[in-house]
């Protein structure tokens, strides 16, 4: 794939540990607004969950975009879930070391997520959850500050981790997104990610109107 075209100010490489605290408060600002920040509503446990694992198990996977000595994008990568210690365990943990049942946004959205499982159940329809499939191993998750979105810097990002993933011999990769986030949807399959399997609702969030969205699973064969 040719490489993307970004602003001269700006490099794409490795994680460094000399970044850990830029790229947390990377993380923090990139999620102002979303979905989960206006419903979780607690920055720390939700980096326990999809920022920390990486830079504690997978720093040599991790790849920052940096404009003149400031972060402002990164890639977290697994080259195998096997290296990685599984979402929904992520999540256990975050939820003990925070303390989120005593903590009124997380609760309210735990309780929430329960009773939209417990629906999901008992009419039989399909549940959101983690995807594992040996002919696409690796995932991704690519995050950008608002101010670097529409410059190529994710496209960079992303070419570059498919480059390491050719390198490495994986089979493929895959990511997981919202159906709701067309301009999400529209990147990754303009890098050839193609909808896989079933949309099913993610239990416990919500858009801005209040309404139910919907997890895609996407893939990638190299």
């Amino acid at each position: 794939m040719t490489e993307p075209t970004i602003p001269a100010a700006v490099t794409v490489r490795g994680y460094r540990e000399a970044d850990r605290e830029a790229l947390r408060a990377l993380f923090a600002r990139a999620g102002e607004g979303t979905p989960t920040e206006v419903l979780w509503g607690h920055p720390a446990s939700e980096a326990a969950v999809y920022l920390d694992p990486y830079v504690e198990h997978l720093p040599g996977s991790l790849l920052v975009a940096d404009e003149g000595g400031v972060l402002v994008g990164y890639l977290t990568g697994c080259p195998d879930g096997a290296l990685l210690p599984g979402e929904g365990a992520r999540w256990e943990r975050a939820a003990r070391t925070h303390r989120l049942h005593a903590r009124a946004r997380p609760a309210a959205f735990l309780a929430r997520a329960v009773l939209d499982q417990a629906r999901g159940a008992v009419r039989g329809r399909p549940q959101a959850g983690e995807f594992a499939d040996p002919r696409w191993p690796a995932h991704l998750h690519v995050t950008l500050a608002p101010a670097a979105r529409g410059r190529g810097i994710g496209s960079a990002l992303l070419v570059r981790w498919l480059d390491l993933l050719r390198a490495a011999g994986s089979p493929g990769c895959h990511l997981q997104t919202l159906v709701e986030n067309t301009g999400a949807v529209r990147f990754f399959a303009r890098h050839g990610f193609l909808a896989h399997g079933p949309t099913p609702p993610v239990p416990g969030l919500r858009d801005a109107r209040g309404r139910r969205v919907h997890q895609l699973t996407m893939v990638r064969t190299l």
